[in-house]
């Protein structure tokens, strides 16, 4: 599965174009389901393959990630959420915290 392909790319503000904003959109979700990792796109650079968003691992942080490395994780790939609707960075951290007091 291709992680961010063309048709998405192209809706994808590019990087630092929502530094100014302090609720950007997550507009792709990606996950690897054997580690609970997630990131969580609101900016792309098509040329350098690199995204800037929120990253939920061991912490949960925002940062600039690549999509060549996480191609390279294995055994089991990570994937993109082909059911994720765009929220915002606040959405998903509301969420995330509603879940952790389960």
């Amino acid at each position: 599965m291709e992680l961010i392909p063309a048709e998405i790319a192209a809706t994808l503000p590019a990087l630092y174009a929502t530094e100014n904003n302090t609720d950007p959109i997550a507009i792709v979700k990606l996950f690897h389901s054997p580690s609970g990792w997630r990131w969580y796109v609101c900016e792309y650079s098509k040329e350098e393959r690199i995204c800037f968003g929120l990253v939920i691992g061991f912490v949960s942080e925002k940062g600039y990630f690549s999509i060549e490395e996480l191609e390279e994780i294995e055994p089991f790939r990570v994937e993109r959420d082909l059911f994720w609707k765009p929220k915002s960075l606040s959405q998903v951290e509301a969420k995330l915290n509603s879940t952790k007091h389960r």
